[in-house]
């Protein structure tokens, strides 16, 4: 679920910027200064969700590691979603 969510996030936030095709002067300008930093947030993002993901599958895989690998696993989606959600509510929509 994690990876297919990345791909989806990913997908969506590079065709972000076509929602200011039509923008000019001070609105294009205030769209891309918040488009870059959201930018650099959501590739740190989703970055950590993959550390998430990665943590789950190279923790040792005995019993006693059972829970916190299923916690890995269960956290890596949900971490996806957060940074897309944060990703939209950092840049200046027109």
């Amino acid at each position: 679920m994690t990876l297919p969510g990345v791909l989806f996030a990913l997908v969506a936030a590079g065709l972000a910027p076509m929602a200011c095709d039509a923008c000019t002067g001070g609105q294009a300008a205030r769209f891309e200064a918040s488009f870059e930093r959201a930018h650099t947030v959501f590739g740190w993002g989703l970055t950590v969700s993959l550390l998430v993901l990665a943590t789950a599958w190279l923790l040792p895989w005995q019993e006693r590691y059972a829970a916190r690998r299923v916690g890995f696993a269960v956290v890596a989606p949900f971490a996806v979603a957060a940074t897309y959600l944060v990703f939209t509510g950092m840049v200046d929509w027109p």
